[in-house]
Formats: structure tokens, C-alpha cells, sequence
């Protein structure tokens, strides 16, 4: 099964995760310090099967995030919190968990319980492939598979993908996915005549989008201007993001697998070298680095979506 954890407390997400992988209960295929950080879409990217939610968090808690993600969501929730109220735990039993874990944390119950969550899904999917098999013989119409892929999912894969890079809370960040819903519009428009356009071209574009018909080539020039600037702190941002994971731990996954493909490795060992050195002022991101950066967005986004 898969796992995604949502707990503000990193040594909690890190002794799930443990026991997850010690027992052999699945894999843990992502994990988020707030509620605010996760949607359906994501959930659906990384294919979670199971939702292990603190019901206390800062900005958004387990309550308020379970009832975002009851409709969308087909998996199991599992509650993690040491609080014993019977209110905050029956208002996550009717928004649709199913099963409680109590800290501090113990490894025999979570097995146990995580063992039963598992079960359950296995079961289900079974009721599930009986129902299909008996619609086949008695000739009822398989439902039709409504794809919701394109420009709604395309941004969804970029979400994620900005998460990873330690870009989510820049303003930047949202221009970012406005820009892959631009290009994957135009990639549908174009078909075989696509190619990639030009920087000036694509904030042209998504500053019309955010502004309207009706808006001034002076209000569009200053909001493209804007833009830039937004997506340029957000890049640095991730810059120095992966090469301080690569400071810490240079066999990091997302240090190996983002500090070549979005940046030019040598801009990542210049910042790791900034970052050793705070005596040196930190350097700001080329156009051609942005446009790179921009591409290989756009690539991996469209990647995660198939």
C-alpha cells in the first residue's frame, strides 16, 4: 500500500515512516507538514492508497483537511493525534476515518492497525473487481472514464513538483502553474506545430489570462514585469533549496534527481559554496536558467501525468 503522512512534527512523519517500511506494510510515497499542503490532486499523483493525519496542526487541522479531501479522496484515512476528545474524534469518524493511532506512538499498535487498513483495501478492491466481472456477463455499460487530465491535472503534477523544490510558499510559485497551464493550452491548440515559446511570450500570455480582454498593453507590460520577477525569487528559492539538501546529504534523491535537470549543476555547486561561505552574496537566476528551469517543468509535469 502506499502511505502519505500529513503531521507538522518531522519526528513523527520520520518513526511512521520507519515502522511503515520495518514492518513491511508498504511504501510512503509522500508526506506534508500541514493540511494546507495537500489536495486531492496530489494525492491522486502519488497514488495514495492510505492518509495518516495528525488531527492537530497550525494552519489547517486534521478535521478541516479531511473534510477537503473526503469527496475526492478513495482511500483510507487513519488519525494520528494524543488528544481524547470524543467530539474532535466523532467529527473525524463521520467526515470518513476510519481509524485512530494515539501518540506517542507505539509500534505494535500502528502495525496492527495498519495491517486491518490494509485488509480492508484489499477486500474492497476485490468487491470492486467482482462488480466488474458481473457487469461484464450481464452486459450492463462499463461507466464512462471521465478524463481530468490536461490543464487542470498538468498544474496539479507542477504542484507537486514546486512542493518538492521548497518553492510552495513563494508568490512565484503560482505564476509557475499558471505558466504550465499556458503552455499545455497551447501544446492542445498547436498540436504538431507546437514548439516552445519564447520567455516574453509566455508571461505575455499569462498576464492576459489574469488580466482580461479588456486590460491596458501598459497594465499587461507591468504585470509581465511582475511576473518575472515573482518566478526569478521563487527559482532562487529552489536553488537554494536543492543545494542546501546536497549540503546536508550529498546522496539526497531530490538533490541526484533535481540539482542536473532544473539547473545547471555548476550554478548549484556555486550556490552550495555561497552557502558555505554567508560572507558571499548570493547570486540571482540567468533568463536562459529560467527558461531551462521553465521546460523541464513543463516535461516532468507532463510526465507525472501519464
Amino acid at each position: 500500500m502506499n502511505y502519505f503522512i500529513i503531521d507538522d512534527d518531522p519526528a513523527i512523519r520520520g518513526m511512521l515512516t520507519e515502522i511503515i517500511e520495518d514492518e513491511d506494510l508498504g511504501k510512503v510515497v509522500g508526506e506534508a507538514e500541514d493540511g494546507t499542503l495537500v489536495n486531492n490532486g496530489l494525492l491522486f499523483l502519488k497514488k495514495a492508497d492510505v492518509v495518516l493525519i495528525d488531527l492537530l496542526m497550525p494552519i489547517r487541522d486534521g478535521i478541516e483537511t479531511i473534510r477537503a479531501l473526503a469527496d475526492g479522496f478513495q482511500g483510507k484515512f487513519v488519525m494520528i493525534s494524543q488528544v481524547e476528545s470524543k467530539e474532535l474524534i466523532g467529527e473525524a469518524y463521520r467526515l470518513g476515518a476510519e481509524y485512530y493511532i494515539t501518540k506517542p506512538l507505539n509500534q505494535v499498535e500502528i502495525s496492527c492497525i495498519l495491517n486491518k487498513v490494509n485488509e480492508r483495501i484489499l477486500v474492497d478492491q476485490s468487491i470492486q473487481g467482482i462488480q466488474k466481472s458481473l457487469n461484464v456477463f450481464t452486459g450492463r455499460p462499463k461507466s464512462p472514464k471521465v478524463s481530468s487530465f490536461h490543464t487542470k491535472n498538468i498544474m496539479e503534477a507542477g504542484r507537486s513538483l514546486i512542493s518538492d523544490l521548497g518553492m510552495i510558499g513563494e508568490g512565484g510559485s503560482e505564476d509557475l502553474l499558471n505558466i504550465l497551464g499556458f503552455l499545455q493550452n497551447e501544446k492542445q491548440r498547436l498540436g504538431s506545430a507546437y514548439t516552445f515559446p519564447y520567455l516574453k511570450e509566455i508571461f505575455a500570455g499569462i498576464a492576459a489570462e489574469k488580466l482580461g480582454d479588456q486590460a491596458k498593453e501598459a497594465e499587461v507590460q507591468k504585470e509581465m514585469k511582475a511576473s518575472e520577477q515573482r518566478v526569478r525569487r521563487a527559482l532562487n528559492q529552489a536553488l537554494i533549496h536543492i543545494a542546501s539538501l546536497g549540503l546536508t546529504d550529498y546522496m539526497n534523491p531530490k538533490f541526484e534527481a533535481y540539482s542536473s535537470t532544473f539547473f545547471d549543476f555548476s550554478e548549484v555547486r556555486k550556490k552550495m559554496l555561497e552557502l558555505e561561505d554567508k560572507s558571499k552574496k548570493v547570486s540571482s537566476q540567468s533568463r536562459n536558467n529560467m527558461k531551462k528551469f521553465i521546460q523541464v517543468l513543463f516535461m516532468e509535469a507532463r510526465q507525472m501525468m501519464k
